[in-house]
Parts: structure tokens; sequence; C-alpha cells
């Protein structure tokens, strides 16, 4: 079965929309492990957006599930990483003006801050994952940098399923590719999927454990949880969404049923 990592950012989101202290994301933890999740996911981001540096500390002190902390390469940020020590560090890029990650870590062009932050984070036994575009030789690149893990970046898969299956362009993040035909972005989608299929199978067979996410939710999770590759997926907006009207724990078990 692929592991499920539930991202916490948006409860975290919710809270920030009032500046007060409710909902407080550590109270997730216990419903994520009774649900059935594999790890607690988090992204400290350099403008505390939503995750707070307290909250980062909480969770990792607390949680009963592995803990798996998203950040950017910035020095300072690792620092306090390396200070919390999760279970694992994602590192991923991070624009301030972004509403969410949109690409994976470009590792040629910051390939020495990169390196820096992997042997920060080793130091402290910290697993290191890179969350990287579904690229042959942005895969070859991560594996010489000696890391344990890749996250494969699924937003163009699940922008193209979207385009394909929903509502999206009534959305007020409508997209140009929706004037495509239909058939055209069947075939897109189809090769995305491909392409997210072979970057899993290469990673693996030089000895990467493979992660995927970002976009992902319970329409499109199907096809790339049947990828034999890929270990695990990362999973936040979609199921805290549901959440609201099923509640968490009920949005978990949904999810988990989907990766079965």
């Amino acid at each position: 079965m692929t592991k499920l990592g539930v991202n916490i950012d948006h409860i975290a989101v919710l809270r920030e929309a009032r500046k007060i202290n409710d909902p407080d994301p550590v109270q997730a933890l216990g419903i994520l492990q009774r649900a059935g999740a594999d790890q607690v996911t988090i992204h400290l981001r350099e403008d505390r957006r939503h995750i707070h540096d307290e909250d980062a500390r909480r969770i990792v002190e607390l949680s009963p599930l592995p803990v798996n902390l998203e950040c950017s390469i910035d020095e300072a940020i690792i620092d306090i990483v390396c200070a919390l020590r999760p279970h694992r560090a994602t590192l991923v890029p991070e624009r301030r003006e972004e509403v969410t990650t949109e690409g994976g870590l470009d590792i040629f062009k910051y390939e020495d801050r990169t390196l820096s932050a992997i042997e920060k984070l080793h130091a402290e036994e910290i697993e290191v994952s890179l969350f990287i575009d579904p690229d042959l030789e942005t895969i070859a690149r991560a594996d010489a940098l000696n890391v344990e893990w890749i996250e494969l970046h699924t937003g163009a898969y699940a922008n193209l399923f979207a385009m394909l299956h929903s509502n999206l362009s009534h959305s007020h993040h409508a997209i140009e590719d929706l004037k495509l035909p239909r058939h055209t972005l069947k075939t897109m989608l189809d090769e995305s999927l491909a392409q997210l299929a072979g970057a899993a199978d290469h990673a693996a067979s030089l000895g990467l454990k493979v992660a995927a996410g970002h976009g992902l939710n319970y329409q499109n999770v199907t096809p790339i949880a049947r990828m034999k590759a890929v270990e695990e997926l990362n999973i936040g907006q979609s199921i805290v969404a549901r959440s609201v009207f099923t509640g968490l724990e009920e949005a978990i078990r949904e999810m988990r049923a989907l990766l079965a």
C-alpha cells in the first residue's frame, strides 16, 4: 500500500485567516494517527504564512507519526530545521509571491546551496528529500547529491486532469490551456502521467525512495497511487477541504482507501 503523508498546513491557513489561535494544527496529530495516516507533513515557509516556528516545534515534539518538514534552502530556515530534527526534511523552491509551490527545486542553479543544506541536515541525522520535477537529468543529479528521497512534483498532471475533468473553466484560477481541444488535453494528460511513471521508475532504479505530491485529490490520485515505484504521497489541501464536510478523520480514511 502506498504510504500517505497528510499535510496539515491548511489547518494553520484557517487559523491565520482570523489571526487567532483556533484551529490549532497540533490537535490534528492524534486524528491523523487514528485515521491511518503514515506521516505528518508541514511546510515552514520563510514568511510564516501558515505554520509558525512554535507550531513546528510542538508538532515535531508531540507527533506520534514521523514528521516531514518541507522548507526552502535558506540558511536560517535550515538552521531551524536542524535544531528541530524532524524525521525528514523536504527541500522545496519558495517564492513569497506564489500561493503554493508551483514547480520543482532547481538543483542545478542552486546546487551549492542545496548541497550545503543537505550536509547540515545529514549531520543531524535528518533524512533529506528533494522536491523536483519529473525530469531524468534532475533525478540523476539528485542521486549524485546523496539524498535518500525525491518527491516528484505532480502539479502539471493535476492541472491537466482538472482542465479535462472539472469545472476549472468557471473558477478564479482558469488556465489559458483550457482553450485547447479536449482530445489535445487528454493526450497531454497521458503524456504527463507517463512522464511521472518513467521518472519514478528511473529514480527507484538508482536506489532513491520516491514520493509524489502537489495538487493530488480524491479524483486524480488513483493513477499516481498505482505506480509501483511511488512509495508515498503527500496530500494536504484536498483532505483539509473535504474535512469541512466530513470531518478530518473520515476525510483521511477516504483518501487512505484510494491508496489501497
